[in-house]
């Protein structure tokens, strides 16, 4: 058993002196390329890691879920019959998933557990999503309505839209509830179709974490949706995973300057995208990552002076074939394809050269793809 998923037994044994009936866990991801497109109806690839968050639980007849996190050494306690806002608290994750839950119709019941996640809090790597899903199969397990994950997914986007107050897209969502062990998964982000996409041969995926933070809820996100939503009226569409490259190379000129550029950014976005998920060329996947964090540094302009250091620290050493932003950008993650026998000189050598330039300490550690939310057997 994973050694997170033994801890929160363990502490669900203490707190509760018996043994969970339920273990859930729920992966964040890492999105290979795809950035800023899903909230355009557009195309992502991205792969569920194997980190993720756990909750250990049993049923409960009164209608209540008291949840302790580990990782914030609390507990939370609410009535799924009773749900109130409080601003800024953990809490309103799993909240917001029993709200949008029960607007869908789907009955709950109470239970309790332990919950404890080793995606980086913050990092760009969906621990939110990791959360809301993990939570979702929790309640499915006790509640026993049918699992769809694609309808679950959407669940998780409405709790944190509009529970959370975060305006994220569906690709974070999606890929925790519909990961595939092995795969990286193309996303449709208006139809959700799903289509598994092998790795390179020989490569492996490396997450390089800035230890910097970002707040998606900041205004800098929603002001990026807002310019999408007014490209796309400009040119007279649903949204701009409509506009090919070649058509919007035609009409910019009828874009303001900024709005031009954002839109550049999403329309080829989509094109790579469905380049990358159709070749098995480790060199080619590799130029279209370089290109999308090109992209995101200037013309999207979601990058961050750590982010840019990470990413050409890596693109520096042997055996990187590409390296970009991940994430909503701001801080966070990068993320870089390596070729897997130079992947543990290249993991020992690019921390210590981010460090060098920047100062900060990071993380980085491979990662492998892995399945999305789902019941673990005890």
């Amino acid at each position: 058993m994973n050694s997170l998923a033994q801890t929160v037994v363990a502490e669900f044994q203490r707190r509760y002196s018996a043994r969970p009936e339920y273990l859930v866990r729920a992966p964040g991801r890492v999105n290979l390329i795809g950035e800023h497109t899903d909230y355009n109806d557009g195309f992502v690839m991205p792969l569920a890691i194997d980190r993720a968050t756990w909750i250990a639980l049993r049923p409960r007849a009164d209608g209540q879920v008291v949840l302790y996190s580990l990782d914030h050494q609390e507990e939370l306690q609410f009535a799924v019959g009773d749900l109130h806002k409080n601003a800024h608290h953990w809490g309103e994750y799993p909240k917001g998933v029993a709200w949008a839950l029960q607007q869908a119709g789907y009955g709950l019941r109470g239970w309790e557990g332990v919950t404890e996640c080793d995606v980086p809090l913050g990092g760009g790597l969906s621990s939110s999503a990791s959360f809301e899903l993990a939570t979702a199969r929790a309640f499915h397990e006790v509640s026993k309505f049918p699992w769809d994950k694609p309808t679950m997914a959407k669940l998780g986007q409405r709790a944190e839209n509009q529970w959370v107050g975060v305006n994220c897209g569906i690709m974070d969502q999606m890929i925790s509830a519909s990961g595939k062990a092995g795969h990286a998964l193309l996303i449709d982000c208006r139809s959700l179709e799903t289509t598994s996409v092998s790795l390179p041969a020989g490569t492996v995926v490396v997450v390089l974490d800035t230890s910097t933070r970002h707040k998606l809820s900041s205004s800098a996100y929603n002001e990026r949706r807002s310019q999408c939503e007014a490209a796309a009226k400009t040119l007279g569409v649903r949204a701009l995973r409509d506009v090919s490259v070649a058509e919007f190379e035609r009409r910019a000129g009828e874009l303001d300057e900024l709005i031009c550029r954002r839109a550049r950014h999403v329309v080829a976005e989509n094109e790579r995208t469905l380049t990358a998920a159709r070749t098995t060329d480790p060199a080619e996947l590799g130029r279209l990552m370089d290109a999308s964090h090109k992209s995101l540094r200037d013309d999207y302009e979601v990058s961050s002076k750590e982010l840019n250091a990470f990413v050409e620290c890596a693109r520096a050493l042997p055996g990187c074939y590409g390296a970009r932003m991940t994430g909503a950008g701001f801080g966070g993650c990068a993320v870089a394809l390596v070729r897997t026998d130079a992947a543990t000189a290249f993991t020992n050598k690019v921390g210590k050269a981010y460090q060098q330039v920047t100062g900060l300490t990071p993380q980085v550690f491979p990662c492998q793809a892995s399945n999305g939310a789902e019941l673990v057997n005890l």
